[in-house]
């Protein structure tokens, strides 16, 4: 099991773009139209089962939230910022 990071550690790996909330990490991506957000969201979702660690996605008209953390370690571990990084390439 992957160890939660210190706030040091996270404020140091933390994504541009992305912050914390509580035990989670979020992000909201901005889309020009709903199915632009429905297809990023596709491939957040192939790229999230392929690494097998999920996240929360909320699709709304022009944006899309995804939020990450590792609920079997408690909070945020340097696995959901590597999986951050990876949603961010997507993009």
């Amino acid at each position: 099991m992957a160890d939660v990071l210190d706030d040091d550690e996270l404020d140091r790996q933390l994504p541009e773009g992305w912050e914390r909330d509580g035990d989670e990490i979020v992000r909201v991506y901005e889309f020009e139209d709903y199915l632009d957000g429905v297809t990023f969201a596709t491939s957040v979702a192939e790229v999230a089962d392929e690494e097998f660690h999920h996240p929360e996605i909320r699709i709304r008209y022009d944006e899309v939230e995804v939020r990450l953390t590792s609920h079997e370690a408690g909070g945020i571990t340097e696995t959901d910022i590597r999986l951050a990084n990876l949603f961010d390439s997507e993009r």
